[in-house]
């Protein structure tokens, strides 16, 4: 009899291989290797071009900025960091299992290496990187695990400088978390980014992004476990959150920026075949 973590990995490769593997043609090959290290032309530099590839001396010579290109002949590795904190939970954490899965199983297909740091508060669970469907499958089990969440603000910080201390031989990585908790985070996203290309995989749930109107509710911090009766149907309120939530997300969006690093922001209903294509045609832009 299956296993749950092997029912839904044979889940995924079927949606995958229904709705993905026609749409991606040639992607395992180019779009999911590494960066190449033979040089092989120049050319005009475009906005989504990573800024580390400019050639400096010839936009010095020609007055107009040059990026160099690289033959991509090495198998990558890609690492998954994954927030399994406690504003993680239910929703989310199914979620970012599941995009979490599909990424591994689609970059192992190109011959590639996958591994993974599954980071909370008090449990923190390294899974080197190895290539194959095996390896995905344990993933798998170890994102399905059941975990004791702490109710604490979550250590962003923490998961980064963890991942950029483990992580040594330059490597995509995917960072997957809700980015709620302790500030501070904003510098090790950028000192990952200065070694390693990485991908921010935001997952929110719908219901952050606007309060529904279900008139008096109990609402509770994921994090530190608070509760608060509230009146949802209270149009001063659902402004002032409406307003709040405006705010968080401008600031979210001037740190990603300042990090250096383009977040995808994915809802907990948000179709995963959509996902993968903008997280492939996103890295293949570059």
């Amino acid at each position: 009899m299956a296993t749950p973590p092997d029912r839904l990995l044979r889940r995924l490769e079927w949606r995958l291989n229904r709705r993905l593997d026609g749409r991606l043609q040639g992607a395992y090959r180019t779009v999911w290797r590494g960066a190449g290290i033979d040089f092989t032309d120049l050319r005009g530099y475009l906005p989504e071009d990573d800024v580390r590839h400019i050639d400096w001396n010839v936009t010095a010579r020609l007055d107009e900025p040059f990026v160099r290109l690289y033959t991509e002949d090495r198998e990558m590795t890609a690492w998954l960091v994954v927030d399994r904190s406690a504003s993680m939970r239910a929703g989310k954490t199914e979620a970012a299992t599941d995009l979490a899965v599909s990424i591994a199983r689609v970059v192992s297909r190109g011959g590639n290496k996958v591994g993974a740091i599954l980071y909370d508060n008090t449990e923190h669970r390294l899974i080197p990187p190895r290539g194959g469907r095996d390896q995905v499958l344990r993933l798998a089990k170890d994102l399905m695990r059941e975990t004791a969440f702490a109710k604490a603000s979550t250590d962003l910080a923490g998961m980064l400088r963890l991942a950029a201390a483990t992580i040594r031989q330059r490597s995509l990585v995917v960072v997957m978390s809700d980015f709620i908790g302790d500030p501070g985070w904003e510098k090790p996203l950028g000192m990952l980014t200065h070694r390693h290309e990485v991908v921010v995989v935001r997952i929110v749930d719908p219901s952050e992004l606007e309060l529904p109107d279900l008139g008096l509710i109990v609402v509770e911090d994921a994090e530190t476990g608070e509760q608060l009766l509230v009146d949802s149907s209270d149009p001063l309120l659902r402004g002032r959150l409406a307003e709040q939530v405006a705010t968080r997300e401008a600031e979210l969006a001037a740190a990603m920026r300042r990090a250096g690093v383009d977040a995808h922001r994915v809802t907990t209903d948000h179709d995963l075949v959509a996902t993968l294509l903008g997280l492939v045609n996103g890295r293949r832009a570059r």
